[in-house]
């Protein structure tokens, strides 16, 4: 009896101990050739140690902010975000009918959830930015989405619609991992209606540097629109980001870690994993200070931008690298302070002429003292010679030779870190 009882006391502990059952499991004939599991990635990334999280998370982790992913689903069960009400169950606007979007095929809309908001985990080095903010999942694509430019990668019906469901949600960022050249009306008009509703929008400025240099880029490009370009771990433009006034701030986006479906991690590439950096930090500052509105945390976000290699305001590098410790604690009240212009004063003309007389008198005077004390130091060094000569009688001198000896060479000292071996020991 007293081992059955014993048994019983362990019986929540290993309970506790199992892995809870996928509750986000893509619906049947969802994914026809879903991604398949990758391994974990252990060691801290290069964009986790450059921007260390950890400093800003005793001030703002993104606690009761909703970030909106507008991509191709996430996956919820992954251990890292499965905490319960980190990612809702969000919606699904590419499938006809009511299915959630908290699932995902291809694994992007994953890594980008994950690097807003990924819990930090024992043994893993990568986490996310605000692991204290929500994600809301709204799936508008069964497919990596294609931020290389073409005319229509995907439905903009779909994603006008769910940036409008996003903000209808209440999300105050929402992240927009796509980009294209076209001017679309449908997401146009659902970024205005977004932004109505005080959301902040973030967006990828594209990968297609090479092909479309100065084209213009959008979502980026819209009014109040947070466009986002990437670098590399040596703070780099990489040499796909789009160039153009439409960046605003650069993050990570070179070979940056994130989350795949169905657990583990991958390498990523591109704008779109630099912009949910930027969502991220956003949704630190929408908790930390909740009394600004969408433009005063993009001013924020902007004006403590770390300067990057372009310069302040550079179409290549925006307002420089995001710096999310800088955005959270430094007491900007939205915007940065306006230094009022310095007023020029009159010239004192007759106070400027005493200061350059009274200038051109110290150095005479110097050159004087100087003059002085070479002729007392000579006067004594001849009365030394003359009373000498004198006691000679003028008489040339001759020091006494030294005898010659010769130096015994002797070997240089050592210092040993150790004792001498035996033989060198000197015997007591």
């Amino acid at each position: 009896m007293k081992r059955f009882v014993a048994l019983l006391a362990l019986v929540p502990a290993l309970l506790a101990s199992v892995p809870p059952l996928a509750d986000a499991a893509p619906p049947a004939g969802a994914c026809t050739s879903a991604e398949s599991a990758h391994s974990v990635i252990v060691p801290e990334p290069w964009a986790q140690q450059l921007f260390d999280p950890k400093r800003v998370w005793p001030r703002s982790t993104g606690s009761g902010v909703l970030v909106a992913v507008v991509d191709s689903g996430v996956d919820s069960d992954h251990p890292q975000l499965r905490a319960p009400g980190k990612v809702l169950p969000g919606r699904d606007f590419f499938y006809a009918g009511a299915l959630p979007g908290n699932y995902d095929c291809v694994s992007h809309g994953t890594a980008v959830a994950s690097i807003i908001a990924a819990d930090p985990v024992a043994g893993v080095g990568f986490a996310g930015i605000a692991p204290g903010a929500r994600i809301l999942p709204v799936r508008i694509t069964d497919r990596a989405l294609n931020d290389g430019g073409e005319p229509q990668p995907i439905d903009p019906e779909a994603v006008g619609k769910g940036i409008r469901y996003a903000a209808d949600q209440g999300a105050k960022v929402i992240n927009l991992s796509l980009s294209g050249y076209r001017d679309l009306p449908a997401i146009r008009d659902a970024v205005r209606y977004a932004q109505s509703r005080d959301a902040l929008i973030v967006a990828a400025a594209g990968n297609r540097q090479q092909d479309f240099a100065g084209s213009a880029s959008f979502p980026a490009g819209y009014p109040g629109v947070l466009g986002v370009g990437s670098i590399d771990i040596a703070g780099a433009r990489d040499d796909s980001s789009q160039i153009g006034g439409y960046v605003d701030v650069m993050a990570p986006g070179k070979s940056v870690v994130a989350a795949t479906r169905a657990g583990g991690h991958d390498y990523w590439e591109g704008t779109s994993f630099a912009t949910p950096f930027v969502a991220g930090t956003a949704a630190l500052v929408r908790s930390a200070w909740p009394s600004l509105d969408a433009q005063q945390v993009a001013q924020r976000l902007t004006a403590t931008a770390a300067v990057a290699r372009g310069g302040a305001g550079s179409p290549a590098y925006g307002a420089g690298i995001l710096d999310p410790y800088r955005a959270v604690t430094e007491g900007l009240s939205g915007a940065p302070a306006v230094l009022p212009a310095v007023a020029p004063q009159a010239v004192d003309v007759a106070a400027e002429r005493e200061h350059a007389w009274w200038a051109r008198t110290g150095s005479t005077a110097k050159l004087v003292a100087a003059a002085l004390v070479l002729a007392i130091l000579l006067a004594v060094l001849g009365t030394a010679v003359a009373t000498r000569g004198r006691r000679r009688r003028w008489r040339a001198g001759r020091s006494a030779a030294t005898p010659r000896t010769v130096a015994r060479e002797e070997p240089p000292e050592e210092m040993f870190l150790f004792p001498p071996p035996a033989v060198e020991r000197p015997q007591s």
